[in-house]
């Protein structure tokens, strides 16, 4: 485990714990945008160990967290149909629908399987010629490539029997809908370490800039993220801005440009509806008119689904930094992991089950 256990170390987080001490003045509200560093964050206490003056709140940094409610409707009616093998991410079949889940529709007999990549739903789909297979293609910007790969095999291949439910976002637009917002608290952000690794972070430079906001790409252990803590602290209080990557170890500027490429060639960018939160505009991915018959949701006609978020959840203000998990008044109460009302209490991305997990029911 050394290479777990290096960046666990107690001795040297202590010393980031004092340098940010050290270095704050007056208050700051960063946002951590991934789920993956939210649980980090609350499973090891590192919000309780920083200074009063800073908070951190949480972003909609969880893929499974914003997928819209009308989609899951869709995946959930896909799943039902007899002639239909659904694949999925295992993060998906908790996720609430208007009245069911995957995993309800799996045990009332749907041919719903978890798999770990999407090319696993390719050699489904030819191992079950006789079968649909749809791969519910969910995702940040760190798993397009995988995503883009299978629809470009699968036309390769010339596989009439596969096609994906598609779900994609990107990080930079959501970022600059909460820059915006007349409401934001946000002051500074610690950016996604593997969204970082594939895309790089010159996309983040021209936001950094506009908004005059320091954003340091960060990875998901107690050390990077007290260190990405303390350079964007760092900056604030020396009133800078701008892109200071933290993730040295696995995050160019440039990302990995053959994986860009690829998406580039399968996706293209689309205005993207985020459950809880709304439209964002050039927020998503959607398939290129050329890959256009495998795109479930058209292949299988599942138009019509109107759908009704709970009146009680707040996963929307809670993704924008608004408000914590506890403030909500259905927390551990009506929503629970065995009875959720919305994503991010299922999710293991999601900021609701941290703190429903690590026992967390106050700032």
């Amino acid at each position: 485990m050394k290479f777990v256990d290096e960046y666990r170390n107690e001795t040297e987080a202590q010393k980031f714990v004092q340098a940010i001490h050290q270095v704050t003045t007056q208050p700051w509200t960063l946002m951590e945008i991934c789920g993956g560093q939210t649980h980090t964050i609350i499973k090891f206490g590192i919000d309780r160990l920083l200074p009063e003056e800073i908070t951190l709140v949480h972003g909609p940094g969880c893929p499974v967290c914003v997928t819209p409610l009308e989609l899951i409707d869709k995946a959930i009616a896909i799943a039902r149909r007899p002639e239909v093998i659904f694949t999925t991410f295992g993060d998906m079949m908790r996720v609430p629908g208007s009245e069911a889940d995957l995993l309800s529709v799996k045990a009332q007999g749907g041919d719903v399987r978890m798999l770990y990549s999407p090319l696993d739903a390719v050699k489904l789909a030819q191992q079950n010629p006789d079968r649909q297979v749809v791969f519910f293609a969910v995702g940040f910007e760190t798993t397009a490539p995988a995503n883009a790969m299978a629809v470009w095999q699968a036309k390769q291949l010339g596989l009439d029997n596969f096609s994906i439910l598609c779900s994609h976002v990107l990080v930079p637009p959501a970022m600059e809908a909460i820059l915006s917002s007349p409401h934001n608290l946000v002051q500074g952000f610690l950016a996604a370490g593997h969204v970082c690794a594939v895309m790089g972070y010159w996309e983040y430079e021209p936001i950094a800039e506009k908004y005059r906001t320091p954003i340091a790409p960060t990875g998901f252990e107690p050390l990077d993220l007290l260190q990405g803590i303390y350079i964007v602290v760092k900056m604030l209080e020396e009133g800078r801005w701008g892109v200071e990557n933290q993730y040295v170890r696995a995050v160019t500027r440039e990302g990995n440009v053959s994986a860009q490429k690829l998406v580039k060639q399968v996706f293209q960018v689309c205005d993207r509806p985020w459950r809880g939160i709304g439209v964002i505009p050039k927020s998503g991915l959607c398939l290129k008119p050329e890959f256009a018959d495998f795109d479930a949701a058209e292949r299988f006609e599942v138009t019509g689904i109107v759908t009704q978020e709970s009146s009680v959840c707040i996963a929307g203000e809670i993704m924008q930094g608004l408000k914590k998990p506890h403030q909500c008044p259905a927390f551990g109460a009506e929503c629970t992991p065995e009875h959720p009302l919305g994503a991010p209490m299922v999710s293991t991305e999601g900021a609701c089950a941290a703190y429903y997990q690590y026992g967390r029911v106050v700032t």
